[in-house]
């Protein structure tokens, strides 16, 4: 039986390193469908995660390569590209069992430039 290929739209990935700050507002937009209450909802979702997670990260508890891997994705959905470029900095140190003093000051760097970029968007909302 022969196969046929379909070819099938997937959304790109944020780039690596965005252009404008610390969030990919087209990234964003693309995730939210262009929705601005979604697009609010999702960054106040995040800077609150964000913040959760490198609090438990200051703690360097047992599982903070899997805290860091989740802030990762949680970034790279977001298009927190800075944030998620970190935490994977972060987590392979961790699980390579390398010095995380380094990776954990560009975490929690970039969190608080991508809060402050959130919060500055959810005044204006």
């Amino acid at each position: 039986m022969p196969y046929s290929l379909e070819q099938v739209a997937w959304m790109p990935s944020p780039p690596l390193v965005p252009d404008d700050g610390p969030i990919d507002f087209d990234h964003l937009r693309r995730i939210t469908l262009g929705d601005d209450s979604l697009e609010r909802e999702v960054l106040a979702m995040f800077a609150g995660q964000a913040t959760e997670l490198a609090a438990a990260l200051a703690r360097l508890p047992p599982d903070a390569a899997t805290l860091a891997h989740k802030l990762k994705g949680s970034a790279r959905a977001v298009g927190a590209v800075h944030v998620a470029v970190a935490a994977g900095e972060l987590e392979t140190a961790l699980r390579n069992g390398a010095d995380a003093a380094g990776p954990r000051v560009a975490l929690n760097r970039t969190i608080s430039q991508a809060c402050e970029a959130i919060d500055a968007i959810l005044r204006r909302s």
